[in-house]
């Protein structure tokens, strides 16, 4: 992110970086698999072996949600910055157009765009901009126990159609209400998979249609009962960035102090949950009380956690740190980018590999697209001023090309 001397802050770009390749450890699940697949190890359509049930735990203890919750925290950080260097007017047509882009991401090319909620949130969040840290942190507390309350209503719901189902006295709205609840979060039916698989391994056409008339309206039901906990990272990144935490200001000690006491607080309590998921053999009350409601509390903690990790691994800095920063400045390119190259891996007009591996294959074609991201990200940005997308997304805000080339 630059600041208004056309100055770039160093330790923002290597966060960012490191959250861009993360968001893959958990999306590439969702890019091919049963959306189900992507919460419950058990639900993967190959059978499960010992190694990805190994790859699950060590993605829901290092990198489920706090990757999200580390680009949310950047992209609260970087409005805060943008609202300071640029007129606020220019601020919201930028939002306007990751709108649009995540528009055409959600619609042409994947379901599990995040992008339209990070601009219709990033609205909101721009009225908290003069905040002070305390306002912020404050705010974002309350947001969150909203979001936990909203998962253990999703949970008590569960439990009180799980009775009914296993016993077999459900009646038939009973039987839909639960197969809605659990086919995309839990385990879908036969049918439903085999739905799944047929609309991912199909025509790319049959996708776009699927997704304008069947989820036309998931984005929003998304922002609704998932949007405030973004916005509490959104709030949390604007008191980070005013802190120095985001700014790489604290001195060593600082960062291991709250490295230390995150990790103390959160490992426990996610290996406990472990626990009870595996035990339960991913029952839908279980996943929505420890995936979901205990997650919202235990994840801002883990995220401060990680990016203090972050910073204090690249204090020297090197060659493979200005690598990840290079990934980190064309990261809204490796992001739409990633989605483009894993539908072609994955989906039916491409090579067609949707439903045919399991966590611990598909974690090897993560590292791969790591290597692809350091790869070729510094080298471009050597050359040119900005990633492609990045310099696509800046000259529709000032409505003029800008340089490209250096």
């Amino acid at each position: 992110m630059e600041t208004n001397k056309g100055e770039r802050i160093a330790t923002l770009d290597i966060v960012r970086g490191v959250a861009v390749m993360g968001i893959l450890a958990m999306n590439i699940v969702a890019f091919a698999d049963v959306p189900a697949a992507y919460f419950n190890p058990l639900a993967q359509t190959v059978p499960v072996s010992t190694a990805d049930l190994v790859t699950y735990a060590a993605n829901f203890v290092l990198f489920d949600g706090k990757m999200r919750g580390l680009f949310s925290f950047l992209f609260g950080a970087s409005l805060l910055l943008m609202s300071e260097t640029m007129a606020l007017s220019l601020v919201r047509r930028r939002l306007f157009w990751l709108l649009l882009f995540g528009a055409a991401h959600f619609f042409l090319i994947w379901w599990g765009d995040i992008l339209i909620t990070y601009a219709a949130i990033g609205f909101l969040a721009l009225a908290f901009r003069n905040a002070g840290r305390r306002g912020l942190v404050a705010t974002a507390l309350v947001l969150i126990i909203i979001q936990f309350a909203i998962y253990v209503a999703m949970t008590l719901y569960s439990l009180d159609l799980q009775g009914p189902v296993l016993s077999g006295t459900a009646t038939a709205d009973q039987l839909r209400s639960w197969e809605e609840l659990t086919r995309d979060t839990i385990m879908p039916s036969p049918e439903r998979r085999a739905e799944a698989i047929a609309l991912y391994q199909g025509p790319w056409t049959s996708l776009v249609h699927h997704q304008v008339t069947e989820k036309a309206f998931f984005p929003v039901v998304g922002i609704f009962a998932f949007g405030w906990e973004t916005l509490a990272y959104m709030l949390l990144g604007m008191a980070a960035l005013k802190s120095g935490l985001l700014t790489g200001a604290w001195d060593n000690r600082r960062y291991a102090k709250w490295l230390l006491v995150g990790l103390a607080v959160v490992l426990p309590c996610y290996l406990i949950a472990l626990r009870f998921l595996f035990r339960s053999d991913f029952a839908a009350p279980v996943v929505f009380m420890w995936s979901f409601a205990a997650a919202s509390l235990l994840r801002p903690l883990m995220v401060v956690a990680i990016a203090c990790l972050i910073i204090l691994a690249t204090r020297r800095g090197g060659a493979l740190t200005q690598r990840i920063a290079a990934a980190g400045r064309a990261a809204f390119s490796n992001y739409l980018g990633t989605s483009i190259v894993m539908i072609g891996l994955f989906y039916g007009w491409g090579l067609g590999l949707f439903a045919t591996l399991g966590r611990a294959e598909l974690a090897l074609i993560v590292i791969a697209a790591w290597g692809v991201m350091l790869l070729w990200s510094k080298p471009w940005l050597t050359r040119f001023r900005y990633g492609p997308l990045e310099w696509a997304w800046r000259s529709l805000t000032l409505w003029r090309v800008q340089p490209f080339r250096r």
